[in-house]
């Protein structure tokens, strides 16, 4: 099996080589950051239908962290469309912070869909570097989808933990590696190196239940979970909590 990644992924290389010159010329990472916000907005949409009991038991715990301002600051990392406004209690004051700038639009849309929210502001960064966020100033992060795109998970985790009160909290839902050996997690490996150039970033070997369980949170809870849609190479899912 181990011979046969490096012989596919040059097979696939070949079948879609206009799109890797694209990337080595400079030339595709623009494209993709104009495209991909309506990508995911498909996307997320047909995943809210099949996650929506799970994300509505997740969110509900946000009800209950109120930091002393009387209402909860939840920071939304990875922000994307706005497809988690849906699930938070009434009254959050929300912070997107997302790379992209293209998907403001989209936030501008949600936000107006979802008035039982206070918007706050929509920060363009990439969360290795939260530095226009205060120590301390967020009761709760929400990351969901995030972590297999950015550049180093233990880094935004060290972010995140930063920014969190004590007591805070991070959601989160993530997709991972398939089993090690098994033929799913092979194809990831063939597909991986074109994949990230259409998924803007996306990995889909990561094994990020451990860089959570390494971050150092006082209580990290965790469920997994089937890949959500068998025609695509995302693997599973794992969903829950790291209390800081």
């Amino acid at each position: 099996m181990d011979v046969l990644v490096p012989l596919l992924q040059l097979l696939v290389l070949l079948l879609t080589l206009p799109l890797h010159l694209m990337a080595l010329l400079g030339c595709w990472q623009p494209l993709c950051k104009t495209y991909f916000p309506y990508l995911m907005a498909v996307l997320t949409a047909k995943s809210n239908r099949k996650m929506e009991g799970k994300k509505r038991e997740l969110f509900s715990q946000i009800k209950g962290l109120t930091g002393a301002s009387g209402k909860v600051d939840l920071l939304e990392l990875g922000c994307g469309t706005g497809a988690n406004f849906q699930f938070y209690p009434p009254g959050c004051r929300v912070t997107c912070l997302d790379p992209n700038p293209h998907f403001e639009k989209f936030l501008t849309k949600s936000m107006a869909e979802n008035r039982h929210l206070q918007y706050q502001r929509f920060v363009v960064a990439p969360g290795e570097d939260m530095r226009q966020l205060a120590d301390g100033s967020m009761d709760v992060v929400v990351c969901t989808l995030v972590l297999c795109s950015v550049q180093s998970p233990r880094k935004v985790l060290q972010e995140v933990k930063r920014v969190l009160r004590p007591g805070g909290v991070l959601f989160f839902w993530e997709h991972v590696t398939e089993p090690h050996g098994s033929w799913a997690f092979m194809w990831q490996q063939v597909l991986e190196p074109t994949w990230k150039h259409i998924g803007d970033g996306c990995c889909l070997t990561r094994e990020t239940w451990k860089d959570l369980e390494n971050a150092q949170f006082s209580e990290v809870q965790m469920e997994r979970q089937p890949p959500l849609f068998k025609w695509l190479p995302v693997g599973p899912h794992i969903m829950g909590k790291a209390v800081k």
